[in-house]
């Protein structure tokens, strides 16, 4: 089938004999991830693979109709494309804290800002000692609903302040840095400063320091009365590998530096230290870390880094959200890639198809 051409990042073909065990894979995984994969590829200035995938039975796509129907759209069944636009739920993470980041290299926030000095709000409820470095890592101590209840709620308030204050009002489950507890809260918290600071939205914000740099046309945080920076974002495949190729080359895109590299790096440094107290983790692993917005899998886990000091990566970071698409970059072996699914079904599965396909990407990579 024809792919829309990434002509700003470079193609090669579409496989290789040395992803035959990815095409097989892809092949044998596609009806449990939602009857439609498509991974991309890239390392050394282009992308080396590309593969779409599509054996969608009629269950799925009934339920792809009547989600449709619901959301007042046409239905579409068609195979993965470059430019397949889609929510992609917890990947949104990754973009909202770059797009934090932007704000530190300008030296507009400090990691250690507390967020009552721009949400009085918050505390009046006690939490105004919460760090701008503890809302990017989960570690803001607020025992939030669970994830999809909480963005049901999120999606429901008419404005930034009102999300804000209902934040202010969840309890604490303990205190801002000894409890990870993986949720919207922090970044829904970053992301109304963000708005305060500039006087502009976080659509707005995102669309001028991230999309506008990396060429994303296609990647917004939609047109809702509150913006979702932890889960509210749709990409295409294009658009992602754009912003993983920055991340891959340390904030540099096409010449342009849409992040320093010290803050790319900060974003890699697990702050996950043994003394933290896992209060929720999709991931559920000790060999899983996570920085600022995105995970550090495969290398220390918990062992490395710690809130604010240096610590080792892992050896790929990721951002995987809970309709199955799974981004990750592998700086140890020099590429990125995104695997574009949409499936909610899945659970403790998904994180060992990630894995089992990453280990199947990288014996590619040495043939």
């Amino acid at each position: 089938m024809g792919f829309v051409c990434l002509a700003v990042i470079g193609r090669g073909q579409s496989s290789s004999p040395g992803f035959a065990g990815v095409d097989d894979w892809l092949q044998q995984h596609v009806k449990e991830m939602g009857g439609r994969v498509m991974l991309v590829v890239y390392k050394d200035g282009k992308v080396i693979y590309d593969q779409s995938v599509s054996e969608m039975s009629r269950r799925q796509k009934m339920v792809n109709n009547f989600i449709a129907r619901r959301q007042g759209k046409a239905a579409d069944n068609e195979d993965y494309t470059f430019s397949t636009r889609q929510p992609i739920a917890s990947c949104s993470k990754w973009l909202s804290a770059a797009l934090v980041m932007t704000f530190v290299d300008e030296g507009r926030l400090d990691l250690s800002d507390t967020v009552g000095k721009y949400l009085p709000v918050l505390s009046l409820h006690g939490k105004g000692g919460i760090t701008i470095r503890q809302c990017l890592s989960h570690l803001t101590g607020i025992k939030e609903p669970p994830l999809k209840e909480s963005l049901k709620e999120m999606k429901e308030f008419t404005s930034m302040d009102d999300a804000i204050a209902a934040i202010a009002a969840m309890p604490m489950e303990g205190m801002p840095g000894s409890v990870f507890h993986y949720s919207n809260a922090g970044l829904q918290i970053a992301g109304a400063i963000l708005e305060k600071i500039s006087g502009k939205s976080f659509e707005t914000l995102f669309a001028e320091r991230i999309a506008g740099p990396l060429g994303l046309r296609n990647t917004d945080f939609g047109k809702g009365r509150v913006a979702l920076p932890a889960g509210g974002a749709s990409s295409t495949p294009e658009d992602y590998m754009k912003f993983l190729v920055m991340i891959l080359d340390k904030g540099v895109y096409r010449g342009v530096r849409v992040l320093s590299e010290k803050s790319v790096e900060e974003m890699q440094v697990n702050r996950l230290t043994p003394d933290v107290t896992i209060g929720y983790s999709p991931a559920g692993s000790a060999s899983v870390g996570y920085g600022y917005g995105e995970w550090i899998l495969g290398g220390e886990g918990r062992k490395a880094g710690g809130d604010g000091g240096a610590g080792a990566g892992g050896q790929f970071v990721s951002c995987p959200g809970l309709f199955g698409s799974f981004p990750w970059v592998d700086k140890e072996r020099g590429y990125c890639a995104f695997l574009m699914t949409y499936y909610v079904s899945g659970g403790k599965d998904k994180q060992e198809r990630y894995f089992e396909l990453k280990n199947k990407v990288d014996a590619a990579l040495i043939r």
